[in-house]
């Protein structure tokens, strides 16, 4: 049994990196760091626990695929809440990602895909699924409509109803699909350049190219006192 979602409220996006990129946009010397969290590097002990309960996960240890899930499950909550918009609904996804993840594990391996890359691409693929199914029952504006507009904020999400979140959100989901998934493994997933890469299956020069093309452009749609 997967653990709940008891506390992603807190996982809600926070712009700030985000921010800081487009306030460097215009600057010729602008260009995408690998950054991001780096998994198979095998020096890293963390990188070695993951890889430890993927193998465990594999195996069946239950025990080890919830250990997965605490470590990733805030990522992929961030990056599906970018794309729909509503708190319940990202809760859903994210939890149906963990349970496809879970049914599919035996047929993941390391072979140019980290672990995170690889639940952020079934996750792309069940947003790409509700909305191809939310279109064909004509409930998608309604299922996208951001929770902060329809339901009292709590404290720590009103600083998240800021103006600069609200018209990022929009900003991003205006961009060309794979440049704002670009932007939202990056800067609100927390992906490196290789993850990313990994979960779009395009090589690491082209996420460079993705990432600046889509920062220059949020930060030309950005007011100046926002960013």
């Amino acid at each position: 049994m997967l653990r709940g979602v008891v506390s992603l409220a807190l996982a809600i996006p926070d712009d700030r990196s985000l921010l800081v990129a487009l306030a460097v946009a215009d600057s010729p010397a602008y260009a995408p760091s690998s950054g991001g969290h780096t998994p198979r590097d095998d020096s890293d002990p963390e990188a070695t626990r993951l890889r430890a309960l993927v193998d465990l996960a594999k195996e069946g240890d239950a025990d080890a695929f919830g250990q997965l899930y605490d470590h990733y499950v805030s990522g992929v909550f961030r990056f599906v809440y970018y794309r729909v918009g509503s708190q319940q609904l990202a809760e859903d996804l994210t939890s149906e990602t963990f349970v496809r993840g879970l049914r599919a594990i035996q047929r993941f391996n390391w072979q140019g895909k980290d672990f995170g890359a690889w639940l952020t691409t079934i996750a792309r693929n069940l947003i790409a699924d509700h909305f191809k199914s939310s279109r064909s029952r004509l409930e998608i504006v309604s299922e996208t409509i951001p929770e902060s507009k329809t339901h009292a904020p709590s404290p720590e999400q009103e600083v998240l109803s800021l103006i600069s979140n609200e018209m990022l959100f929009a900003a991003v989901s205006s961009l060309p699909p794979e440049q704002r998934d670009c932007i939202l493994m990056r800067f609100i997933q927390g992906l490196s350049i290789a993850q990313t890469a990994a979960a779009l299956g395009r090589s690491e020069g082209a996420i460079k190219q993705l990432q600046l093309r889509a920062v220059r452009s949020l930060a030309k749609s950005m007011p100046d006192d926002i960013r």
